[in-house]
């Protein structure tokens, strides 16, 4: 038969292994936790900070592994590397056109100063401090110019917006590599003023051309006029009285020899010839 009585010994022996198995297990996951939470990773293109128990270390730590206290200390990385933020900014030009610019800027961090930067501002530096800048030096520099010349001066324009921001955000410690203003957009009234300018210009144009071209012709028929009587001038001096005199003769040889000895029966209207031969019979 079967014995169904309860072991204590063999119970308690049982407890006691699960304890151990248990305990085993903490310190092996405790242990793996420790050696894994002992090192660190940086990137490339960022740098480090050490954060212990919430206080930021000043030391810069360059992409790569590095050892920390597990559980105590974590890493905090900076992205150094070119970043573009993107802002939309209304503002109105020095003739009160209303005027909407998309622009995007590329910047980055000084990785010698990431340390006072997120002392000073924190992870969030776009939000605070980029995103606002953009709005303060465009506006600023929008009001400069009357709305046409923000566009024929683009470049003008792009170079005082890249000098405020450039100088605003380095008291930030954040540099300026290069900004590009994508798009100016304009009232429709103000779109439809500068099409109807472009259309009058165009006209101008057109007729200035054409009256250069009138005058051009002109001149040419001057000109010619002037060759064409210059010519006949030169063939008026060299008519001389001999030259006529031989002209007339060479006109007379020309028609002796075309006359077949016969005189003419008639002469001029309707008086007849006389045939003086036939009268002596």
């Amino acid at each position: 038969m079967v014995d169904l009585k309860p072991n204590p010994e063999k119970n308690s022996a049982n407890v006691g292994w699960i304890r151990k198995s248990m305990i085993g297990a903490v310190v092996v996951i405790v242990a793996i936790s420790v050696v894994f939470g002992s090192f660190a990773k940086v990137d490339y293109g960022h740098v480090g900070l050490r954060k212990t128990f919430g206080k930021l270390g000043e030391d810069i730590l360059q992409p790569g592994i590095h050892l920390k206290w597990p559980f105590i200390q974590d890493i905090i990385q900076v992205n150094v590397q070119v970043a573009k933020a993107e802002a939309d900014a209304s503002a109105s030009s020095r003739d009160l056109q209303p005027v909407r610019t998309h622009i995007a800027v590329n910047y980055r961090v000084d990785e010698t100063s990431a340390y006072k930067l997120l002392m000073n501002v924190g992870e969030g530096y776009e939000t605070k401090i980029i995103a606002p800048a953009i709005q303060e030096v465009l506006k600023e520099v929008t009001a400069r110019y009357p709305a046409e010349e923000l566009i024929s001066k683009r470049d003008v324009v792009a170079s005082q917006v890249q000098e405020g921001l450039t100088k605003r955000l380095s008291r930030y410690d954040l540099q300026v590599a290069d900004i590009s203003i994508v798009n100016f957009t304009f009232s429709d009234a103000f779109n439809q003023s500068i099409e109807a300018k472009q259309v009058a210009a165009q006209q101008a144009m057109k007729a200035e051309n054409d009256l250069k071209r009138i005058q051009i012709e002109a001149q040419q028929r001057v000109e010619q006029a002037k060759a064409e009587a210059e010519a006949l001038r030169l063939k008026k001096q060299e008519v001389t009285p001999e030259l006529v005199r031989l002209k007339e003769i060479e006109v007379q040889e020309k028609a002796l020899e075309k006359w077949d000895g016969k005189l003419p029966q008639v002469t001029g209207g309707a008086t007849p010839f006389i045939d003086v031969t036939k009268s002596d019979k």
